[in-house]
């Protein structure tokens, strides 16, 4: 009766086993239609599985490992990756397809990816200052747009931010960085992103943003402004906005004077008053806002207002945070919730890198960093949307899914 039982448990798992293969496989087919070749949508899925199915640090020897016991496999996955002809924008644009389908979203979210490198070869490796971490570090800077609905959040594209000094031409050719792709501040890569998600025909949704840290969130604003996206975005106190109105004691006709954000809360927004926040979890909490409307300054564009307001922290302790937004005639709350939605993407970026291998990219290639982020992405999405159970995937992933039916062990020709 033991080996009976042991032996229906064991179909069982093969069959679960069979059916996970074939899911991802479809999934994989639909995301890299655009691959000419079979043998790719092949290592498409393999890589998709391996990131779905390893545990801990996800190298490409491991993602191997996952898969197929080919002992040319993860040679040809690196290589699939790094070296192998294939343009990742349209697979990024079926994803964000499939994740619409699914997610439903309600804003689209940025995140900034700090991913620290040892050496200096590393495609856009520069030093830099990481408030989160209270000092100067070797890294990588990736800017990735998050579908958002509520907690939910699925990341769709991605910039890897080139700092000024990767217009080198040496470096950009040992990076295989292409010719029109040049050093650009990340206001400018948030913008691009924003205009290629509208250009793909989405939904147009409110684009939430934390720029409290960089000085230039101002051509950010300006930019969202001139190609009328709707924004509720974290900006620095220090931000110059003109009063939307006269201020006390000032003449009929004067010129508003340009104040910092921070100056015009303190003496100009309305009283303090609670705003009822309901958290994700279904219990509610009470926030303090100060809220006044400005205009920005510059331009030859017609006047426009925007909803200047600041969360105040319980009892005094810590600095406001600011936001601004043109969503004037917004309701508190509905703002308030908004933005609630960037402490879901901080999240979502610890899961890209604890779960899915944000962080593990072994290349050094402009094209790699992209493919491997893409793929990153396809896999979080998967897991997310697709998976009843993601926590379990593991359990039934063969440690030669792959095997030497589907690709053989010669390895991927490229």
């Amino acid at each position: 009766m033991t080996t009976v039982a042991f032996g229906q448990a064991h179909s069982s798992v093969h069959s679960s086993v069979q059916e996970t293969g074939r899911r991802v496989t479809a999934y994989a087919d639909q995301l890299f239609t655009h691959l000419p070749r079979a043998d790719q949508r092949r290592w498409a899925a393999a890589y998709l599985l391996g990131l779905l199915a390893v545990s801990g640090r996800k190298s490409v020897r491991s993602l191997a490992a996952a898969v197929t016991d080919s002992p040319t496999a993860s040679q040809s996955l690196h290589r699939f990756v790094n070296s192998s002809p294939w343009a990742w924008q349209p697979a990024r644009g079926e994803l964000t397809r499939w994740v619409e389908e699914r997610l439903r979203p309600k804003a689209w979210t940025i995140g900034t990816a700090v991913v620290p490198k040892r050496g200096n070869q590393s495609c856009g490796v520069h030093r830099r200052f990481v408030p989160a971490l209270g000092r100067t570090i070797n890294c990588q800077v990736g800017i990735g747009l998050f579908l958002a609905a509520g907690h939910r959040q699925v990341p769709v594209d991605w910039r890897l931010h080139l700092p000024g000094e990767w217009a080198d031409e040496r470096l950009r050719r040992r990076a295989r960085i292409p010719e029109p792709i040049r050093p650009l501040p990340v206001w400018a890569h948030v913008l691009d992103l924003a205009d290629a998600l509208a250009a793909h025909g989405s939904t147009p949704l409110p684009l939430v943003a934390d720029l409290g840290e960089y000085k230039e969130s101002d051509r950010l604003l300006q930019g969202l402004r001139q190609r009328g996206h709707d924004f509720v975005v974290t900006v620095p106190p220090t931000l110059a906005v003109l009063p939307a109105a006269p201020q006390p004691g000032s003449a009929r006709d004067a010129a508003p004077a340009v104040v910092s954000a921070r100056s015009f809360l303190h003496t100009s927004g309305e009283v303090p008053r609670s705003v009822v926040m309901s958290a994700h979890g279904g219990t509610t909490r009470p926030t303090r806002v100060v809220t006044g409307l400005v205009r920005l300054p510059g331009g030859a564009h017609a006047p426009r207002f925007y909803r200047l307001f600041a969360e105040y922290p319980r009892e005094g302790r810590g600095a406001p945070v600011i936001r601004l937004t043109n969503l004037v005639h917004r309701p508190m709350d509905e703002l308030m919730e908004l933005t609630e939605v960037q402490s879901g993407t901080r999240r979502a970026l610890r899961h890209l890198e604890g779960s899915f291998g944000l962080q593990d990219f072994e290349g050094r290639s402009y094209p790699g960093w992209h493919r491997h982020v893409t793929l990153v992405s396809a896999a979080c999405a998967y897991s997310g949307l697709a998976e009843p159970d993601p926590e379990d995937f593991a359990d039934t992933v063969p440690p030669n899914w792959l095997g030497s039916g589907a690709l053989g062990t010669a390895g991927l020709l490229v």
